[in-house]
């Protein structure tokens, strides 16, 4: 009975550190952040990511929808993600960069904008910083962002 508390103990303190970890892993910003070509970066084939630009609509794992907005409507936007909890790291004007944490571990992902003004699009794109899945986090966020617009 000792031998099996102990290794259940064991084993609950391993899973608590590999969390540790990675959520200490999560606070370094991806390379694939920013504008490539004027363009936000498509995701890559793990399934935590959705995005708007670069991504054929056909891949319905990582395809969302752009935003069809103004000006005004581009400012507007800046101002929910804020209030639903994100902290803006970079805003050039037609580009911006967010991230949300997680309340427990503190994971950090990432959504980054782009208002194509000639389009009249607001192009998207949240991803998680580390792990293969983020059990539909990503796509829920950006719903939840178009629904407060």
């Amino acid at each position: 009975m000792k031998t099996a508390l102990f290794s259940l103990g064991a084993l609950a303190l391993l899973g608590f550190i590999v969390y540790i970890t990675m959520a200490i892993m999560s606070q370094k910003a991806p390379d694939t952040l920013g504008l490539k070509d004027d363009k936000l970066a498509p995701c890559p084939d793990s399934p935590n990511c959705v995005c708007s630009e670069q991504v054929q609509a056909s891949d319905e794992k990582h395809f969302i929808q752009a935003i069809q907005a103004d000006k005004a409507l581009w400012a507007k936007f800046k101002a929910i993600i804020q209030a639903q909890g994100a902290e803006i790291v970079t805003d050039d004007g037609n580009y911006v960069h967010a991230t949300f944490s997680t309340p427990v571990f503190h994971y950090v992902d990432d959504v980054e904008l782009r208002f194509d003004e000639a389009a009249g699009l607001i192009h998207i794109r949240s991803a998680s910083r580390i792990g293969r899945s983020d059990f539909g986090v990503n796509r829920t966020r950006v719903e939840k962002l178009k629904q407060a617009l």
